[in-house]
């Protein structure tokens, strides 16, 4: 159990056994999530290809009101995703919430400690399945292997609203750093990787504008991220650091019956070092996610989407790629189309049932990056499967 999830349990002792006064003052809610997945021919899930139960999630958060400007916010939880995250407990987030200012106009909020991500339409809802749009995201904006990363950080983050004629601003900045256990290392890197990869910090900004009465959101994100490798005994890499920057648009439309959302990003990244043959592995990928979803009745939801995701823009079919590699590490690796539907039934109070079915060609965006398994993953086309039960309260 890491230091997080100690202070996550100390937190949630406190405020068990304080006096009812302050206990009552406690807002919780937790949810569970469980599952069923398969993707054969790959090694997304597993290594065999067999379909699996693990698709498990269980969680529980909590903030308490301290005055009417302080609060105080964390959540624990379980996950066991297969090859996509490092199985365990994690605390997801603990962080002080201060209201800097609050006006008719203007509300602005300061976040310290393990912060949320709120930059991308569903970075800060993506701990939480019940919140989520689907079982497995688009990858080319939420890389599975970049979770806990991306989710949140070590640091502060500032958030303000603002409310005028032409419609409601939502202004958001932070700046921190997370902790890479060396199983994450492992799954972006390879089992090859025996050093410590360390996250040195990330900032991000980002504006979104919602103009009044029209169910249209329009964003956009900055990302600047730094990582350095201490490589170790036998290790195929060598010391390192890697900078990375993103752009990100957004846009959403929510109308009674139906919604979209889309999300189109490039991402450039420049490494010094981490490769023994002195290859150039600096690169611009670009992402497009489109999505759409019908509500056909109160408690149906019908889902499609488009995900898009090329590793190096001036090489989209890859064939630089494989010959730069000296034909060991096919082009499919390169790039990744999908094509996801699903749908979702609300059939009881806090219930949810879930599945989806998505058809793939590429092989970008699987975990590890650096040195990716060509044995499981060895065509260019492959498919997912996932059905899946929700409780929250």
């Amino acid at each position: 159990m890491n230091r997080a999830v100690i202070i996550f349990s100390f937190f949630i002792f406190y405020f068990a056994h304080s006096p009812r006064s302050l206990a009552s003052d406690i807002v919780w809610h937790g949810f569970g999530a469980q599952g069923i997945i398969q993707s054969s021919d790959s090694n997304f899930i597993n290594d065999t290809g067999d379909a699996s139960l693990r698709l498990t999630e269980v969680g529980l958060n909590t903030s308490y009101r301290i005055n009417q400007k302080l609060r105080v916010s964390a959540q624990g939880m379980y996950i066991n995703g297969g090859n996509r995250f490092d199985e365990g407990l994690r605390l997801d987030y603990l962080f002080l919430d201060y209201q800097l200012l609050n006006t008719q106009s203007w509300n602005v909020n300061a976040h310290l400690g393990r912060y949320k991500n709120y930059h991308w339409l569903y970075s800060a809802t993506r701990d939480v399945p019940h919140t989520m749009p689907s079982i497995v995201l688009p990858q080319s904006s939420y890389f599975d292997a970049f979770r806990d990363v991306s989710l949140g950080s070590d640091g502060i983050s500032l958030t303000a609203q603002h409310l005028n004629g032409l419609g409601e601003w939502d202004v958001r900045w932070s700046y921190g750093s997370s902790h890479i256990k060396y199983e994450q290392t492992e799954n972006l890197m390879s089992q090859l990787a025996t050093g410590e990869l360390d996250h040195d910090f990330d900032t991000q900004f980002s504006v979104s504008f919602t103009p009044l009465g029209s169910g249209l959101s329009l964003g956009m994100s900055l990302l600047r991220t730094d990582f350095s490798y201490k490589p170790g005994d036998n290790d195929v890499f060598i010391k390192g650091k890697a900078k990375l920057g993103r752009v990100m648009l957004s846009l959403s439309y929510s109308a009674e019956y139906w919604d979209i959302n889309a999300e189109a990003m490039r991402e450039k990244t420049e490494f010094k070092g981490f490769f023994r043959d002195g290859s150039d592995a600096d690169s611009i990928s670009e992402g497009l996610y489109v999505q759409g979803r019908v509500f056909v009745h109160p408690d149906v939801t019908l889902l499609a989407r488009f995900d898009t995701f090329d590793a190096n823009r001036d090489d989209r079919n890859g064939t630089k790629f494989q010959q730069n590699s000296g034909d060991t590490i096919p082009a499919y690796f390169a790039y990744r189309d999908q094509l996801t539907l699903g749908a979702s039934w609300d059939f009881s109070a806090n219930w949810r049932v879930r599945a989806e079915y998505h058809k793939i060609a590429g092989r970008a965006r699987l975990a590890p990056v650096f040195i990716p398994d060509t044995v499981i993953n060895d065509s260019k086309y492959w498919d997912i499967w996932a059905l899946q039960i929700i409780y929250w309260f």
